[in-house]
């Protein structure tokens, strides 16, 4: 009919998340393949990293208003979130870990620090700059000191040493008293020292002491801010995520040994690929629970309980992925260059988290304690 005209298609508007999680996944082959040959002391998965920066993941935690997609610092990030780190950790362990803690320090910089500080922080991730969360004093050493706005002494077990260029580091000003956050800038390659860590597992994590004597480092909240709940022990959930990706390595290079090995028809061999693919998905379906509950906009004061079960679940999970797993496969499993060799040493010692049993007990006095039925303990 003369004088109509069709109206343009409208312009559909991809999420900037979704198109993350693509970008990662077309990325994943790569990062594996670094990460199958990056199994030595000292090294660090540089290409990998490059990929997460490709991606659009470095800057991905920042508030969409800050050119971000809001993993990890909004509850629509959540799922996001929990499905990249997932898909890191199948790829490469090691690199799970550091984006873990790259996700851990611009949250907690956002969350505590001034709005300067906020802004420094996030443009340094847009550049795509790396970020760490480094707690661990030294053992029998003095903890991290700060005075007059210069540093005195080191920290250990930090992944991504030499590597971060922003690390968030805790010092106190007495043994007794809270943990201050200070944000420190660093030069790549400058002060890591990578030869403590003798790990059988996670050697590509570029894990180490830094020194930081002599560093200005600005306050980053108040003391006590960093110990803050729910954040402080609600956040495993985040490193609980990249186990989980872990144990579907697994999951996924024990199906690809039965396939091409014609092994996959026997009753034995079946039972225990589905045994481990139902605890891969449980271990998948409690991380997905304990993101979506911990990252709420008001958390639920049972978040805590539920993520320490949630951690402890994805652990049991593995365990039982990884004994699985190499009975099927038997002395293979163990014999290097088998790529399970490898990522069942990442995930053995990745699991190896702080105060399981503390974490199980006060669970248990949460579920104890509740007056609601079994059934119903995490409804909200």
């Amino acid at each position: 009919m003369r004088g109509l005209h069709r109206l343009p298609d409208p312009v559909v508007l991809r999420d900037p998340a979704a198109a993350m999680l693509d970008a990662l996944r077309d990325a994943a082959p790569v990062i594996r393949a670094e990460a199958a040959g990056l199994d030595e002391d000292g090294s660090f998965p540089q290409g990998g990293l490059a990929a997460l920066r490709q991606a659009g993941l470095l800057a991905a935690p920042l508030p969409v208003g800050m050119g971000g997609a809001g993993l990890g610092t909004s509850p629509d990030g959540a799922l996001p979130l929990t499905n990249a780190l997932r898909l890191i950790g199948r790829a490469s362990l090691p690199l799970g870990r550091v984006f873990e803690g790259h996700v851990n320090a611009l949250r907690l910089v956002l969350r505590h620090g001034s709005p300067a500080q906020a802004e420094a922080a996030a443009r340094d991730a847009r550049q795509g700059r790396l970020f760490g969360v480094w707690n661990t004093d030294g053992f029998g050493e003095a903890p991290l000191a700060l005075a007059d706005g210069v540093l005195r002494g080191r920290k250990i077990l930090c992944s991504g040493a030499g590597w971060v260029e922003r690390a968030l580091v805790t010092a106190r000003e007495a043994a007794e008293a809270p943990p201050q956050m200070l944000l420190v800038a660093l030069a790549p390659g400058e002060r890591a020292d990578l030869a403590p860590w003798t790990a059988q597992g996670m050697r590509a994590s570029a894990t180490g002491a830094v020194d930081f004597t002599g560093l200005p480092a600005s306050a980053i909240g108040v003391p006590g801010d960093y110990l803050r709940q729910p954040d402080f022990s609600g956040g495993a959930w985040r490193f609980a995520a990249v186990q989980c990706g872990g144990l579907e390595a697994v999951l996924g290079l024990l199906r690809a040994h039965l396939r091409r090995t014609g092994r996959g028809g026997d009753p034995h061999q079946a039972a225990r690929l589905g045994q481990a693919a139902i605890a891969a998905e449980t271990a998948r379906l409690w991380v997905v629970a304990a993101a979506e509950r911990a990252e709420a906009a008001e958390p639920a004061s049972d978040v805590v309980a539920q993520v320490n079960l949630a951690r402890l679940a994805v652990e049991r999970a593995a365990l039982d992925v990884l004994e699985l797993a190499q009975r099927s496969i038997g002395l293979q499993a163990f014999m290097r260059p088998n790529p399970i060799e490898r990522v069942a040493r990442d995930l053995a010692t990745y699991l190896r988290q702080p105060a399981p049993d503390r974490a199980l007990v006060e669970a248990a006095a949460h579920v104890l304690a509740a007056e609601a039925e079994p059934g119903d303990l995490w409804d909200r």
